[in-house]
């Protein structure tokens, strides 16, 4: 399983990434893996405001559906439109060109309390 160092998790199995003053947001290579082949994504719009926790997408693969959750609190301002096309990059390239969002969080040090890489290792794992 890929758990890349460079960022954050959250116990649902989310990915956050600093870039700037924006965090992008996506699924990790467990959970792409858990849910099978993806089929279709539903993204949250641009300008919406989501809270830690909050629902912000669903995710529906061959196998079922998942309910996508915010990482931290923000502003929704990019979604990889790229997916309505090509949902299947969510398991080609998770952390990559499978990305969801991009959100300008309300607190930028809100990233920090999310889980590293070590820590979502043994959520996983154990």
């Amino acid at each position: 399983m890929n758990v890349p160092e460079d960022q954050r998790y959250s116990s649902d199995h989310e990915w956050a990434r600093t870039a700037g003053d924006r965090i992008r947001i996506g699924i990790t290579d467990y959970a792409q893996d858990a849910l099978g082949d993806v089929v279709f994504v539903d993204l949250p719009e641009p300008g919406a405001t989501v809270e830690s926790g909050g629902l912000i997408g669903e995710v529906e693969s061959t196998k079922s559906v998942s309910e996508i959750y915010a990482p931290v609190a923000g502003q929704v301002v990019a979604v990889n439109t790229g997916l309505g096309d090509a949902p299947e990059l969510m398991n080609s390239d998770p952390y990559g060109e499978g990305w969801l969002c991009e959100i300008v969080p309300s607190d930028p040090t809100a990233v920090d309390a999310l889980l590293d890489a070590g820590a979502y290792r043994q959520l996983t794992e154990g």
